[in-house]
């Protein structure tokens, strides 16, 4: 195998080329930092000293199919909101709802590892974002140039350790960053303004963990910060010797809550993933027990608490060693 190191364009690029058994040749892979080409021979060629390879700008090519796909989709939003009777009368208000399904449909996708699905949904999310930028270009307040210039000139100022000199160890010290940095450049705005009042109440309790976090108030290690839920857990068990209060109870629990999820950010763990996880576990077993009692003849909520059990376990041992099997 021979390795061949030559100036391409801007950048280096390595050329390999591998014989194979008694000098044939059996393939030649081009790769730089941005792209990788690979060129088989049809069949092993023998006795070949000097290769002679005619590359094309392969980034070029592939960046043009990319802009090519982007024109393709701005021109069909142009069509449609120009003579649909559906696309032509919607607004940024009533798209919504429907941009909030396809967030979900897309984070389902996801949760299934299902890269085609994926694909699919995030087509047609990117729907959606051109479909808010042709409206927001006919109201004379954006198009989707500033759009991407917007989110291309936030992502330099918030990696200046790629597009500048600052330098870094980990993902921590980036996170870290890009608080201290959204602070300088917007000096009234709180730590928690970027935590939008929308989210899901978990979801929303971890941003804001993770937030201050970035600006140091946070626990030393997630030892401390497990006690904490403990803490949290305790004063819950007090609370709910005082059944009549319930005022009460229901604040300990939100603090148990908080503290649960504020924890995720000390092991790794998102708990919204980590719950809709759960749920789908949840769902899937239940599924099974509502199985057995229809194969009885039954409706599920005929079935004694002693055979729900029995039957739960089952769907526990069945559905663990199905997925371990997957």
């Amino acid at each position: 195998m021979k390795i061949v190191r030559f100036p391409c364009g801007e950048w280096s690029a390595d050329v390999v080329v591998n014989r194979g058994g008694f000098g044939r040749l059996r393939f030649v892979n081009f790769t730089n930092r941005r792209f990788s080409h690979r060129v088989q021979t049809p069949f092993p060629l023998a006795g070949i000293s000097t290769i002679f390879l005619t590359f094309a700008n392969s980034n070029q090519t592939i960046m043009d199919e990319r802009l090519q796909a982007f024109k393709r989709l701005l021109d069909i939003m142009d069509a449609v909101r120009a003579g649909c009777p559906w696309d032509s009368t919607q607004t940024i208000q009533s798209l919504r709802h429907l941009t909030i399904e396809e967030t979900y449909e897309l984070s389902q996708a996801i949760l299934n590892d299902d890269l085609n699905e994926v694909k699919k949904e995030l087509g047609d999310l990117m729907l959606h974002l051109v479909f808010y930028a042709k409206i927001g270009q006919e109201q004379g307040a954006f198009d989707i140039a500033d759009v991407l210039n917007g989110i291309c000139d936030k992502m330099i100022v918030r990696h200046p350790h790629i597009f500048g000199n600052e330098h870094v160890e980990n993902a921590e010290q980036v996170e870290q960053n890009w608080e201290k940095i959204k602070l300088e450049r917007e000096h009234n705005r709180s730590v928690l303004g970027g935590v939008p009042e929308g989210l899901p109440s978990l979801l929303k309790a971890y941003r804001m963990a993770q937030k201050t976090a970035g600006v140091g108030f946070r626990w030393p290690n997630a030892e401390q910060a497990w006690q904490k839920v403990e803490e949290e857990k305790s004063e819950l068990h007090e609370a709910l010797k005082k059944p009549d209060d319930l005022t009460h109870i229901e604040e300990e629990y939100g603090d148990l809550l908080f503290a649960l999820a504020a924890y995720g950010n000390y092991i790794g763990v998102n708990p919204d993933d980590a719950l809709e996880k759960t749920n789908k576990k949840f769902r899937e077993r239940f599924a099974y027990v509502e199985q057995k009692a229809r194969e009885q003849g039954k409706g599920v909520q005929h079935l004694s608490i002693e055979e729900m059990i029995t039957y739960w376990k089952e769907a526990k041992s069945k559905l663990t060693t199905q997925n371990s099997i997957l």
